[in-house]
């Protein structure tokens, strides 16, 4: 398979849905040859924030001039994007070569490995032959059953712990508290950043049962440049240090600082001037796409622009808490415009409006058929409240790392490969 029908297949093993468990990719990589044993694994488990610490600890371990390998998902733009070594995309040879091998394996295999099985061992067999020293990986959606969780870390790290994809982790904090600590280990230390009280006490119980030391972060890097915006960025900077020292991963003060001003990781609160603007009106963009990471994006907006209100283009997805998503939004909305996002579990545009309207009955919505209708009917709000209210109008673009990937090749900071999207 060449590289476009390699992923044709993976995407159509979605079909196999989501199973939690280790059996299908501990089978998987013990068929592909991966042992796991020349690679210093940093294992990220969380709700929110986990893409934002990856990005830190790989950019902080390639200053060191260390070989790192980095496992994220799901991507923006293309599937590349979830697989790095030293900073570079896998290429495409890879990605062919890797899945074709995975397809020939699996082909007569009662239990079909999952996309995200696939996935995972792609990565951690790529890394394996690339001879990376240190591997971040990030877990897809839980973490006792993920499919990442067959590692066996040299510090495992906990972000933000909320709600998110109950159907899978459980209604109440402490369920879902308790998927995530399952990449808790035995002889692995574990670094988490602040949690809420429930949370906390479910990450304690879980550490003294594995008998391992757990340590919380409770104060921001202040001391060092920062190349993402908001204050939470500064704590994720110190659980990231917190957690290569745990680790023993040995970086200095100059790999720290150079790595924490470079890195790199789009859609999160990434700011644009609109270069299809005559004025370029500063957009921002980014993927906060449940409760707790909207309301974490409304207190970067304060903390950047203070009492200044945005146009704000929302594209959600209907498995999301879309109500009180719009309700966190709402208090620095200037006026809404909603637009499905490219994917079959899209909110449409009137269903995202009737929920604003339930959530925050003052606020304005216009439906719009898709972003680049969104986009025109956003920058003609923008203007009008700019010339109103003599202020910058400021747009504001949010509500799934879908419509992020969109809008980065809309605004051609993404280069708009022809690709089948995750589902």
């Amino acid at each position: 398979m060449n590289y476009r029908e390699s992923l044709a297949w993976l995407y159509a093993t979605q079909q196999f849905g989501i199973k939690l468990g280790l059996e299908n990719v501990r089978r998987l990589l013990a068929a592909l040859g991966w042992s796991g044993e020349r690679q210093r694994f940093l294992h990220v488990a969380g709700t929110n924030g986990k893409g934002s610490l990856c990005a830190m600890l790989d950019a902080i371990c390639r200053a060191q001039k260390i070989r790192t390998g980095l496992f994220t998902s799901p991507h923006l733009v293309t599937f590349r994007e979830r697989i790095r070594i030293d900073g570079e995309l896998i290429d495409e040879e890879n990605v062919a070569r890797g899945l074709s091998r995975i397809r020939e394996i699996v082909a007569d295999w009662e239990m079909h490995p999952t996309f995200f099985e696939i996935v995972t061992a792609l990565a951690l067999v790529f890394f394996q032959r690339e001879n990376a020293d240190v591997a971040v990986l990030e877990t897809g959606m839980g973490g006792r059953l993920d499919a990442t969780n067959v590692v066996t870390p040299r510090a495992s790290i906990i972000t933000a712990i909320d709600f998110d994809h109950q159907a899978w982790l459980g209604e109440t904090l402490r369920e879902i508290a308790a998927e995530k600590a399952g990449i808790i280990k035995p002889r692995v230390p574990v670094v988490s950043t602040s949690q809420k009280a429930d949370v906390a006490e479910v990450l304690e119980k879980t550490a003294v049962k594995q008998d391992v030391k757990l340590s919380f972060v409770y104060t921001s890097l202040e001391t060092f440049e920062i190349a993402l915006v908001g204050s939470h960025q500064k704590l994720h900077a110190a659980l990231a240090v917190a957690a290569l020292r745990e680790a023993e991963i040995h970086v200095d003060e100059n790999a720290i600082r150079a790595g924490l001003r470079d890195v790199v990781w789009p859609g999160r609160f990434q700011k644009i001037r609109n270069p299809q603007s005559a004025i370029r009106d500063l957009i921002v963009i980014d993927g906060a796409h449940n409760p707790a990471a909207a309301a974490r994006l409304v207190a970067t907006w304060r903390e950047e622009f203070g009492d200044e209100r945005a146009t704000i283009v929302l594209g959600i997805l209907r498995d999301k808490n879309v109500a009180e998503i719009c309700a966190a939004l709402a208090p620095i909305a200037e006026s809404f415009v909603a637009t499905p996002v490219r994917n079959p579990r899209s909110s449409s545009a009137a269903e995202i409006c009737a929920s604003l309207a339930s959530a925050a009955p003052n606020a304005h919505c216009t439906a719009a058929e898709n972003f680049r209708e969104a986009m025109k009917i956003a920058e003609s709000s923008a203007s009008a409240f700019r010339a109103a209210k003599n202020r910058s109008g400021k747009i504001l673009i949010c509500g799934s790392l879908f419509l992020v990937g969109e809008a980065l090749v809309h605004f051609g900071l993404a280069s708009a490969e022809q690709e089948i999207s995750s589902q």
